[in-house]
């Protein structure tokens, strides 16, 4: 397991450069140069090459950008240019092929594989793809836009709008049952409808708009569980280009111990003591990069 306080995909070292991106002439000469490296993805899949994530340099990827010719400049590592390249226009197998790779795979399939600077590093070059790809016409109206600022904005020539990549914030907690003199600590967990059967996990939900994030979080918890909290305190963000959002984490304490699930985001939830969640855990179907792990087991550490 990763360090308690490293969250995943954080910690990239990369330098977004973002003052030079609007420098067409220093892009290009960024991705001419024969030291840079160019990752590719395909329909938000990575690459795979021996099990590690395909990268190739810019010497090499003459072909590669025939077919991605609007590459995202990441950042500098160093002294050396990343870009992103998507070539999710291809087939599959012809992706492959042009990349050298031998498959495609998830990149939360590879996490547990990953350098803490590898998982950032997929996840931004991810998320950026993937708004690129469906930002491909104005949303005002409805001419196919432009990439610019090394692909960090799209530009629109029929209203000259700007569009910038979009994130949703969405929040997720772990609730506390109020506390009970001489009984065990216990966290509120529930059974999602669409998630692994038996599996249970905190709760989490978008923000809306015109909510505060703590606003968001007594409204998530209420309409899905029935459970009126009061305090609510911040414990960290995370990254969660899956397909584009930041999960912002939260200790919740309720107010009363009673539970009412919706019956349509949820199927069950009840309240677990320490050792309750210990046997949980085991849960094969768990994912370990959700900063849900976190929230658990800053918890569990508190015993």
């Amino acid at each position: 397991m990763r360090p308690l306080g490293s969250l995943p995909y954080t910690g990239g070292t990369l330098d977004r450069v973002a003052a030079r991106r609007t420098d067409v002439c220093w892009v290009e000469n960024q991705l001419a140069s024969p030291g840079t490296v160019i990752i590719p993805l395909w329909r938000d899949q990575c690459l795979i090459r021996e099990e590690s994530q395909v990268q190739v340099a810019s010497a090499d990827a003459e072909a590669l950008l025939t077919h991605a010719p609007d590459p995202v400049f990441l950042g500098l590592s160093g002294e050396t240019a990343v870009f992103a390249a998507d070539l999710s226009a291809l087939d599959g197998d012809d992706a492959v092929s042009l990349a050298g790779a031998d498959a495609v795979g998830d990149v939360r399939m590879l996490f547990s594989a990953l350098s803490t600077e590898e998982a950032a590093l997929l996840a931004y070059a991810r998320g950026i793809l993937r708004w690129n790809r469906e930002q491909q016409f104005c949303g005002a109206c409805g001419t196919q836009t432009q990439s610019g600022a090394g692909g960090h904005q799209r530009a629109c020539p029929g209203c000259d709008k700007l569009h910038f990549p979009r994130i949703e914030p969405a929040v997720i907690v772990l609730v506390e049952a109020p506390p009970v003199p001489g009984q065990p600590d216990r966290c509120l967990l529930a059974r999602h409808r669409k998630s692994a059967a038996g599996s249970f996990a905190t709760l989490a939900g978008f923000v809306e708009t015109g909510e505060s994030l703590e606003e968001a979080v007594r409204r998530e918890v209420d309409e899905e569980a029935g459970v009126k909290v009061g305090a609510v305190t911040y414990q960290g963000s995370q990254p969660w280009p899956f397909p584009s959002g930041i999960m912002i984490g939260f200790r919740a304490q309720a107010l009363s111990e009673e539970i009412t699930v919706d019956n349509d985001e949820l199927v069950e939830a009840r309240w677990f003591t320490r050792a309750d969640l210990s046997e949980e855990l085991a849960d094969p179907h768990r994912k370990p990069d959700s900063i849900e792990s976190y929230l658990i087991q800053s918890w569990l550490r508190e015993d």
